[in-house]
C-alpha cells in the first residue's frame, strides 16, 4: 500500500510540475536561423517565394512523402495557399503566402490542424552578403496555457529543423 502512496504521488508531481511551470513560461515564441548562399539575391529569392519548392528542402515536407497537398491561387503571389494532409509526424494544416516585398522578405502564416491547433507566422528574407545572399528563417507563434510549456523547446526543435532546412536549401541551390 506504501508502494501505491509513492507511486500516485510521482505521478501527481510529473503532472503538476509542468502545469506549475507554465503559469511563468511565456506564451509567445519566435525562432531564427540564416546562412549564406553562394548564389545571386534574385535567383535564391525567385526560389524561395515559391512555396512548393519548400518539398525539395523543408524536413518538415519531406517527412511524408505521400502526404496529400492541395493548393489554392498561384504560387509564389501573396494568398497562395499550400495545404497538406500526411502521415502523424507531419499533420495537417496549411501556409498562405500574406506578403511579398519582391527580392526581399516573404511572409506566410502558418495554420495547424493536427496533431493540434495551432497558428503561427513566418518569414523567410534575402540580403546580398558575402559575395552571395543571405537567407533569415523566422518563424512566430502564440501557445496558451498550458501548452506554452512547450515553448521552452521551441527554440531547440524549430530552431534545428530550420537549420537543417536552410542547410538543405543551400546544398540544392550551390549545386
Amino acid at each position: 500500500m506504501k508502494a501505491l502512496k509513492i507511486i500516485a504521488i510521482v505521478i501527481l508531481a510529473l503532472i503538476a510540475i509542468p502545469l506549475i511551470l507554465a503559469l511563468f513560461i511565456p506564451r509567445d515564441y519566435a525562432v531564427q536561423r540564416d546562412i549564406v548562399i553562394n548564389k545571386p539575391k534574385t535567383e535564391v529569392f525567385d526560389y524561395i517565394k515559391h512555396i512548393k519548392n519548400q518539398d525539395t528542402y523543408s524536413v518538415w515536407n519531406m517527412a511524408d512523402p505521400a502526404k496529400k497537398t492541395t493548393f489554392t491561387g498561384t504560387d509564389g503571389t501573396e494568398g497562395f495557399i499550400y495545404r497538406w494532409n500526411g502521415n502523424d509526424k507531419v499533420g495537417e494544416g496549411e501556409q498562405e503566402i500574406t506578403k511579398i516585398i519582391d527580392g526581399k522578405r516573404i511572409d506566410m502564416d502558418l495554420r495547424f490542424k493536427r496533431p493540434f491547433e495551432s497558428n503561427g507566422n513566418a518569414f523567410m528574407s534575402t540580403e546580398e552578403a558575402q559575395g552571395g545572399t543571405k537567407v533569415t528563417w523566422g518563424m512566430q507563434g502564440h501557445n496558451s496555457y498550458p501548452m506554452n510549456f512547450m515553448n521552452l523547446f521551441m527554440e531547440g526543435m524549430v530552431g534545428d529543423a530550420i537549420g537543417q532546412n536552410l542547410n538543405n536549401l543551400k546544398n540544392n541551390l550551390e549545386k
